[in-house]
Order: C-alpha cells, then structure tokens, then sequence
C-alpha cells in the first residue's frame, strides 16, 4: 500500500513537472522575444538618454538637471520596455499589479519627502525657464546678493554683507523674483531738494546737464529730473539716470558720485540745499511772530516802568 501510494504521489510529480516542461517549451519563443524586447529598450535607452543629454546641456545652463532629466527619461524607456515584454508574455495581471503598486508607492514617496520633492521640482522648472543665471544680481524673499551656485533642491546666493545664503528653490519659484541683472541695465534714482527761493526747472536743468557729463551714463536722451512734492523745508526734485548693469562702475559708486557731483553743481549755479527749517508761531491762535511778540513785552513792561515811575499821572487825570 505505501509503495502505491509512493508511486501515485510520484506520478503526480511528474506530470506537473511535465506540465510545465511542455509549457516552458510552448512558450520558450515568447521567452526569447520578451528578452529581445527588452534588451532593445535597453539600448534605445542609452541612445535616446545620450542624445536627450546632449542636447539639454547646450539648452539648460545646469549640468545637474540636464543629467537628471536624461536619466528619468532613460528610466521610463526601460519601464515601458520591461512592461511591454511582461504583456508579451502574458503577465497583464502582474503589469496591473506593478502599475497599481508603483502608483501607491509613488504616492508615499510624494507624501513623505514632499518638502524635498517640492524643491526638486521647482529646480527643474527653473532649470528649464532660466529666470536667473550664476553671476545675476536677484532679490527674492528678504535676500538680494549675487547667484553663485544653482542646485536641484536650492540655490546659493552672496548677500552683499558677504553672508552666504542657502535658498530652497520652491521659495525662488512662488514668490516674486527679482533679476536685477537680466537686461544689463540699471535706473538709479536720487532725491535732490531745492529751497523755495530757487527755481525748479533752472536746478533741474543744471542737474541734468551735469549728470550727462559722466562716461557712466547711458540713455542720456533719457536722464530726466522731476519736481516730486513740497517738503517742509525744500522743493523736492527727483533725478533718474541709467547706468549698465552691471558695468565697470558698480551702482553704489554711481549714486555716490551723482550725489557728490551734483551738490557741487547746484553750489556753483548759486542754487540752495536748504537745512531743516523750522517756523515758530506765537500767539493763543497762532500768527504771531517772534519779533512782534518781544516787541510787545517790552512795550508792555516799559509801559508798566513808565506807570510806576509816575504815580501822580492817573491821579491827575
């Protein structure tokens, strides 16, 4: 009984392991193509990243982010062949199942690393936009410097205190960007304040003249100077110029010299910088002077001396 059984359990073994043999070589061909399938999809992949490689580095000003582009790129054409080769031999069920499992994966990679993923992406985008470039002079989020390096996840920027400062790139990408660099020039503005006694549209023409005299000055045709408001002391004027941005002369050397300059200017065409000035006004509502409030105390108290020298004057009248 126990060598019948010992057969019977045999025979059984053997005809699934013949099973298989059979469909093994039964589907032996679709093996072969699934393996073909797949090594031409790897070799389509290096070419495709390769080529996609090269041509993002002659478009992106980052390395970095041409590499990680070819290579995600590169990676979805091996997926799509490995899934192609799956369903070549059948598997659409386990194509389902790594879809389905990739997604949820997917998912709680994004959740977990969302910061990290956020930043990531935001370096692509600008990557491939280019708002700035290393050497740009930017202002973005309470941080104005010179861009020294860009990252996938941040960029770096040189305050010009000489800090160093590390932004992440989703803040460069939501907020507002400021590229004080992209168009290679640079209005510089510079409040000027005239007394009142003078005439506006005479300093205003001498500033102007003068400030045209400077190698630095561009779009002269352009310089302009305009009278802003009245202040407490002065008639004030406002004066634009451009300058090449950046240039051989930086933009706080510029505005020194205009300032510099111009004061010397307004001086030798006898046109007045005022001081602060202030108006005393006396009186219980006001209009009262200092001179006629002094003259009237001392009428007051020679008028009072005059009284007490003479008593016998009242007393005769």
């Amino acid at each position: 009984m126990e060598l019948l059984k010992i057969e019977k359990f045999w025979s059984l073994i053997n005809d699934k392991l013949e099973s298989w043999l059979e469909a093994g070589i039964k589907h032996l061909p679709n093996f072969v193509v699934a393996i073909l399938i797949a090594i031409i999809f790897s070799v389509i992949a290096n070419i495709a990243g390769k080529t996609l490689k090269k041509v993002l580095l002659k478009t992106l000003e980052s390395p970095q982010i041409a590499s990680l582009l070819a290579s995600i790129f590169k990676m979805c054409i091996l997926i799509a062949g490995v899934f192609v080769a799956l369903d070549f031999l059948g598997l659409t069920g386990t194509v389902t199942s790594l879809l389905a499992g990739a997604g949820i994966v997917g998912l709680a990679i994004g959740f977990a690393f969302q910061d990290m993923t956020e930043n990531l992406i935001a370096g692509i985008a600008m990557g491939i936009r280019k708002p700035f470039q290393i050497g740009d002079v930017v202002a973005a989020d309470k941080v104005f410097g010179t861009v020294k390096t860009i990252n996938l996840r941040n960029t770096l920027v040189e305050t010009f205190f000489g800090q160093l400062e590390v932004i992440p790139n989703k803040i460069l990408f939501r907020n507002i960007l400021t590229n004080y660099s992209i168009n290679g020039v640079r209005r510089i503005e510079v409040p000027v304040g005239i007394s009142y006694a003078d005439d506006p549209e005479q300093a205003a023409e001498v500033i102007k003249e003068f400030i045209n005299q400077y190698d630095f000055v561009i779009r002269k045709e352009e310089t302009a100077v305009f009278a802003k408001d009245f202040g407490d002391s002065s008639v004030n004027l406002l004066l634009w110029f451009w300058i090449d941005y950046p240039g051989e002369i930086g933009f706080m050397q510029a505005r020194h010299q205009a300032v510099v300059g111009i004061k010397k200017a307004l001086e030798k065409a006898d046109i007045l910088i005022p001081f602060p000035i202030r108006t005393l006004d006396f009186g219980a509502k006001g209009g009262v002077n200092l001179d006629t409030m002094i003259q009237s105390k001392v009428t007051a108290v020679n008028s009072d001396k005059s009284n007490n020298d003479n008593p016998n004057v009242s007393d005769s009248n």
